[in-house]
């Protein structure tokens, strides 16, 4: 079989007569934790089983976003990293709808219609059974059968998956990383959580204290960790550096409206402007604070190194 090519497809009016006849699912998939990856591995074998694109429908921004606006949690990931985590989970092809009035407005039924019929042409939907859609979210899964029984599509459903206990969500895994538990969110996720972004230039004031960083754009406005961490930079080549990281806003220099994810990566002086990282976290040293003095942001830089090099026990 002759797989599909991956393709993100932004709003349905870039929808084509070929992108019609598929497999979808529908949801957030922030973090694309195990959660989302059993419902994305169910996907994917019965996409397989038919000969069909597996299709993941996402949202931006995510509808929580839109209703809670500036007070809506952060995200674990942004979109380009959700995308290279849906394609490595083996999607095909994602639809990122614009979540906003005309969209929120939908009643359930005009969006099955709307979207998973005439725009998609759905042959197999596959959602999570606490999946709820549509104006006021009064779209379930009985709803979606019954529509897919009249209108010729199948849809099946995925149980909750529970780990120690308690339901995998984006909304536990957030507030583990919150707490500095990141054994506990690296269970959750399958994999250590991480954020990566392109070096860009900076005020260089790390370099004139003496703690050379890495200023890398997290292109969000508010970022789920904030504080000084021991980190792990992780270059495209696969070559890994050890260092210490701060996720901030600058309170002793210049205060800033978005964070900003400095990395000082222990004996490395490669110039790296332009590189994408992704930067693992593993423990937390500290929160962010405004100090009197950049001497005092001196010394403390100097006492956050070492501590990191002796958690990594350098």
């Amino acid at each position: 079989m002759q797989l599909a090519q991956r393709e993100f497809i932004r709003g349905l009016h870039n929808l084509r007569p070929e992108h019609k006849g598929c497999v979808a699912t529908i949801g957030s998939f922030d973090g694309v934790h195990l959660g989302h990856q059993a419902i994305l591995r169910q996907l994917i074998q019965v996409a397989r089983a038919l000969n069909l694109p597996a299709v993941a429908i996402v949202f931006e921004p995510q509808p929580h976003e839109f209703f809670a606006g500036d007070k809506a949690p952060a995200r674990l990931m942004r979109m380009r990293e959700k995308l290279e985590a849906l394609w490595a989970a083996g999607i095909d092809k994602v639809l990122c709808l614009h979540f906003n009035e005309t969209l929120r407005n939908l009643s359930a039924e005009q969006f099955i219609d709307r979207v998973l019929v005439q725009g998609l042409a759905i042959k197999h939907l596959v959602v999570g059974d606490d999946f709820r859609f549509g104006c006021d979210r009064k779209g379930d899964y009985a709803l979606l059968q019954t529509k897919g029984a009249e209108l010729g599509f199948a849809v099946t459903d995925t149980h909750t998956l529970e780990i120690d206990g308690a339901r995998v969500s984006s909304t536990r895994i957030r507030h583990l990383l919150e707490a500095g538990n990141f054994e506990e969110a690296e269970k959750l996720l399958g994999k250590p959580y991480g954020i990566y972004g392109r070096v860009v230039y900076g005020k260089q004031l790390g370099r004139q204290l003496g703690v050379p960083t890495a200023n890398v754009d997290l292109r969000r406005y508010r970022s789920p960790l904030h504080g000084v961490f021991a980190v792990t930079a992780i270059f495209i080549d696969g070559s890994e550096v050890k260092g210490v990281a701060n996720i901030g806003v600058r309170p002793t220099v210049n205060g800033l409206k978005k964070p900003l994810l400095e990395v000082h990566l222990f004996n490395f002086s490669r110039s790296i402007y332009g590189a994408v990282i992704d930067v693992v976290f593993h423990h937390k040293l500290r929160e962010e604070k405004k100090f009197n003095s950049l001497d005092e942001l001196k010394a403390q830089l100097q006492t956050d190194i070492d501590d990191a090099k002796a958690f990594f026990k350098l």
